[in-house]
This record gives structure tokens, sequence and C-alpha cells, in this order.
């Protein structure tokens, strides 16, 4: 089980985030990679549908035209690096090489992340947080790919607009100019589980090394008494309800 010390809780509680190395096992983390692997290797994405994934301003416009995008939530879909395509759309690199990340519903759709996600040692830890009703909100597998870089934080969010609208995301809020000595650097081992609170500024520095640089990430809610935001970009659909973590 995976349940936390007394002293895991209250540095969680303090720091705002907690590595747990070890978490999970050799062999799951060779499941995963080989099932991405599958995966990469039997994608089928259509020329227009090969979006680039960014967080920033720019390519916001670019997002807004992919109805890929917008409708991943609830879906398996491929998202890709700047510069991999050629003008009409063909790879310039191999394919598992161009991937920034596979989202957004790995947890609901894939036997082997689903059998990660609801795991009973991720259940222990939830509820070693106090989480009395949680659900999965989304998943993402995110190759840090060699010399690129990114960054999360909670100062601005993406949202949707009213219906109708052009573009039909905006971002709320803005982002601050962070103070680089405040980041904490957190090197981990494969197989560790980095839990972040919702409120943490995280973010990934550029990977120098010459190897992709994997994690599986998923986000935990809590329903109980929680009314998920309308403005989201991402939503529950029919067809995939926020699945509940302890099902």
């Amino acid at each position: 089980m995976a349940c936390l010390s007394s002293s895991q809780l209250q540095k969680f509680q303090e720091d705002g985030f907690l590595v747990l190395e070890g978490f999970l096992s050799a062999d799951e983390c060779v499941a995963m990679q080989q099932r991405i692997g599958e995966l990469v290797a039997n994608m089928d994405v259509p020329l227009h549908c090969r979006t680039i994934f960014s967080t920033q301003d720019e390519q916001l416009k670019v997002l807004d035209n992919r109805d890929y995008f917008w409708n991943s939530g609830d879906k398996i879909r491929f998202f890709f690096e700047k510069g991999v395509f050629d003008e009409k759309g063909d790879f310039l690199v191999p394919p598992e090489k161009s991937i920034n990340k596979i989202g957004h519903a790995l947890h609901a759709h894939d036997p082997v992340f689903r059998s990660v996600t609801h795991s009973p040692k991720v259940q222990a830890l939830a509820k070693s947080l106090g989480l009395q009703m949680p659900v999965v909100v989304q998943s993402m597998y995110i190759f840090k790919q060699p010399h690129l870089g990114g960054e999360g934080g909670v100062s601005r969010r993406l949202i949707r607009a009213p219906a109708g609208s052009m573009p039909v995301t905006s971002f709320l809020g803005s982002e601050p100019a962070w103070d680089n000595s405040l980041f904490v650097p957190t090197p981990v081992r494969r197989g560790a589980l980095i839990l972040i609170h919702g409120e943490v500024v995280h973010k990934s520095e550029q990977n120098l090394s010459d190897r992709s640089r994997h994690a599986y990430t998923f986000h935990l809610m809590e329903a109980l008494g929680t009314v998920w935001s309308p403005q989201n970009w991402l939503q529950p659909t029919a067809e995939l309800p926020f699945p509940p973590l302890y099902a």
C-alpha cells in the first residue's frame, strides 16, 4: 500500500509537492513504455489533425482551428512538437521523436494506464490525502523530447469562450515573471511519483540529454461538494463522465 506517513503528509502540506521514490515497479514502467510504443506505432492522425501542442498565446489560434484538440478530453489523441512536419504535414523526424504528449483519456480507454491509475496503491495514496470521492479528470503521457522545454503554473487558465465566439478558447489571467531562484530542483529516478498540489507553480526545464524523458500524469479532483467550472476547456461528456478513482 502507499499510504503517506504523518511526516510525508506534513511535508506535502508545507511544500505543496512530494516525491515518492519507487512508487511504480520496474515492470509497471516497462509495461507503460511498451504500450505507448504500440500506440505510437499504430497511430493514424489525419493531416489536418496534426496539431502542435503549446500553452503559449501565439498557439491559441492553431489549437482553436483544430476540433481534434478541442474534443480530446474523452479520447486518446496525439499532439506534436514544433517543427516536426513539412509543409504537406509529413513527418520530418521519426514519429516517436515527434510527439509532445498523448492525451487526455488514457486512464479511461487503455487497460495498461487504467490499471496504473486505479491501482490499490494510488487509491490508498488518495485516501491518505483525505480525498473522499476523487474522480480522474484527465491523463497524459508526456514525451520530454531533447532540447525542448515547457512549464506549468496556476496564474492563468485555458477556458472556453461563450458559444459562437472566436477564438473558442482564451486565457484567464496572465503569466507573471517568476523568480527562477525560488524553484526547487527535484531530480527523480525511474518509477518515482511526484505528487503536486493543484495550486503549486511548477515547470520542467529543457531536456539537454539525447534521450526523451517520459512521464505519465493524471489529475485528480475531489468531487464531494465540488462543482466543475463550465469555463474549463476540458469538460466531462456523456460518453465519458469523470470516472471515480475508487470504483
